[in-house]
Formats: structure tokens, C-alpha cells, sequence
């Protein structure tokens, strides 16, 4: 089917609307971005910021310090709100950031930060923002589908994610939702985004058209199609037992890693990304190469301070089973011996 056939807008509008189920949103511009996961960052930062804006960026990981990147590309002044690696954010240090930065536009924090599988508490940091009158931009790229991520209750006002994690999507969508008073800063801009692709201005007529959508770019048809299907498993699933399972695989792996004296860094634990501490005299490398070469079996190896110090396991979506869960376990024994 071509992206104008009507057939295709009938399955993108149902496409669009499970996403709003799982944003658990009512944001009539909620869209996969026509993209990977890093394009729904871009476009939630060229559509919101323009030059000369500020804005605070809450910095405990690679895609903290990605999203400072992004944003300084696009002119902006970036206040950085650093924590350790693995830690999270307290209410108290964005009140204090905000307190200093009182012209900041926006505050941008990753809810489920990949690279430490530290999970960010965002109710209160929302509450805070919205008193100061300041729009707060979620990173949702490891937690959507696998822990709750209320866009309207907790008053999110633009966020993105990727397919690949725990939609069990192939990579290549991101995802995106936009409340209405991010639409009004975005169609009260002075200047136009500096993505012609990516502006918002444009994609939204042909994802929210009336009698007639506007072409924009050629959507990717089979993507939206994988997508469509991994959103009708999720909601057939349903959302709070989807959450219920990945908890659940998450203490058992905790369980048994415990057993096999392997630790977790971060306090606040994702139960869709596991990172633990290798234990000593363990080799980094030949331990993943032989999960991966004897048991198919692929996990992440540290990123920046964690680089040779730390596994991150993923239990998303599809993979968060008992069995997969029990497998690892099993083979992470015989490979540490």
C-alpha cells in the first residue's frame, strides 16, 4: 500500500490512537516519528527550542548528555543538572536548578536512562516544573511498554521513545506525543525548526488531516504495519499486566543474580534494563562473547564510567519471560566457571 491510500491512513490513524493507549495520553498529536529513537529526541528539541533559548537538562548517563548535544546544535543555552552515574534526581535538586535558571524554557530528563538502568521518578519533577511554568521533555525510550508512562497524569509535555526496546518492534519508528500547550509553543515560533524533516508544523497535517492529508515525506508503510501489530499484542496483553510481568521477571532475575553474588548499581532499579557490577576477576569480554557465542544470548557491556565494569541485561517486551530469565541465569554460571 502507498502512504496516501486510504487504507494505509485507516491502519496509521489506528496506529496513532494504540499509541495513545500506551502513552496513556489523550494528545491528539501523538505519531510515530518516520525514524529511530534518537529522531524523536531531534524532533521534540527542533520543534519546542529555538536559538537563544534556555534550558535544563538533568545529566546521569549517555542520553542526558545526548539530549544537552542536541539541544546546544540547536542554539540553545543548556543548564546541565549532573548526578552520578546510576543515580536519580530528586525533587529538591530540580527546584534548586530551576531556582537558579529562572528563564528556562524547558526541563529535560531521561525517565529510563539506557546506559545506567536507573529509573527516574517524574510526578513530583512535573509538579515542580509546571508551578515554575516550565514544559517538561521526556526521554520514554526504555520504559514505554514495559513500565507505566502517564503522558497526561503526570503532565508531559512532549515525549519520545523507540520501537526496538519494549514495543518488540523492529528498530526504526520513534514514537512521539505532544501535549496541546506544546503545539501552541511550536505554532507560536518565530522561526521555522531547523529540520525540514522533523518540523512538527508540517508532519501534523498529514497525521491529523481532516478530509485530506497532506503529503509530507513517504511514510515507511511496513514499519508503521510491525508497529500496528506490536500495539495490539501490548493492549491484547493489557497494560498493567505487561507491567506486572516485567516486574516480576526483573526480581527473579534479581533473585538469582543475588545468589551469584552479582550486585546492581543503581538504587532505583528499571526492571526492563538490568545494570549490574561484573564480579571480580570476571573477564568483560570473553564472559559476553561466550553467552553470546554458546547460548545465543546477548547483553550490553558498560558505557562511559561503567565501560569494564558493568553489564546491563535487558528484560523487554518480548524477551521478559521466566524461561529467558532462567536461561541466563544458567549460563551465566557455567561461563563465569
Amino acid at each position: 500500500m502507498g502512504h496516501l491510500d486510504p487504507r494505509y491512513i485507516e491502519l496509521m490513524d489506528e496506529t496513532c490512537e494504540m499509541l495513545r493507549a500506551v502513552y496513556q495520553t489523550e494528545n491528539p498529536l501523538t505519531f510515530p516519528v518516520s525514524a529511530t529513537g534518537m529522531a524523536g529526541m531531534e524532533c521534540v528539541v527542533t520543534n519546542l527550542m529555538e536559538p537563544g533559548d534556555e534550558a535544563i537538562v538533568c545529566v546521569n548517563g549517555v542520553f542526558g548528555t545526548r539530549m544537552v548535544d542536541v539541544m546546544e546544535r540547536c542554539g540553545v543555552t543548556v543548564h546541565r543538572l549532573e548526578t552520578d552515574w546510576g543515580k536519580v534526581f530528586s525533587e529538591e535538586d530540580v527546584a534548586d536548578e530551576i531556582q537558579r535558571h529562572p528563564k528556562a524554557k524547558v526541563i529535560g530528563i531521561v525517565h529510563a536512562e539506557t546506559s545506567t538502568g536507573a529509573h527516574q521518578p517524574l510526578e513530583g519533577i512535573s509538579k515542580i516544573a509546571h508551578e515554575e511554568g516550565i514544559m517538561l521533555v521526556v526521554d520514554a525510550v526504555t520504559s514505554l511498554g514495559g513500565h507505566p508512562v502517564k503522558v497526561d497524569e503526570w503532565q508531559i509535555d512532549a515525549i519520545y521513545s523507540g520501537t526496538q526496546k519494549c514495543l518488540s518492534c523492529p528498530p526504526g519508528l520513534s514514537p512521539v506525543s505532544f501535549s496541546p500547550r506544546a503545539v501552541e509553543v511550536i505554532e507560536s515560533r518565530k522561526t521555522k525548526p531547523q529540520s525540514w524533516y522533523l518540523d512538527v508544523t508540517m508532519l501534523k497535517d498529514y497525521y491529523l488531516g481532516k478530509s485530506k492529508r497532506a503529503y509530507h515525506h513517504t511514510a515507511p508503510v511496513n514499519m508503521v504495519y510491525a508497529l500496528h501489530e506490536s500495539l495490539a499484542i501490548i493492549l491484547e496483553e493489557g497494560l498493567e499486566a505487561r507491567f506486572a510481568r516485567h516486574e516480576r521477571q526483573h526480581r527473579r532475575l534479581r533473585a538469582g543474580l543475588d545468589e551469584l553474588g552479582i550486585g546492581y548499581i543503581p538504587e532505583h532499579s528499571l526492571h526492563t534494563l538490568n545494570c549490574v557490577r561484573i564480579p571480580d576477576g570476571a573477564d568483560d569480554a570473553a564472559v559476553r562473547a561466550s553467552l553470546l557465542d554458546t547460548y545465543n544470548i546477548e547483553i550490553g557491556a558498560g558505557l562511559g564510567p561503567f565501560a569494564g565494569k558493568a553489564w546491563r541485561i535487558g528484560l523487554m517486551g518480548h524477551s521478559a519471560t521466566q524461561a529467558n530469565v532462567d536461561l541466563l541465569l544458567a549460563a551465566l554460571v557455567d561461563c563465569l566457571e
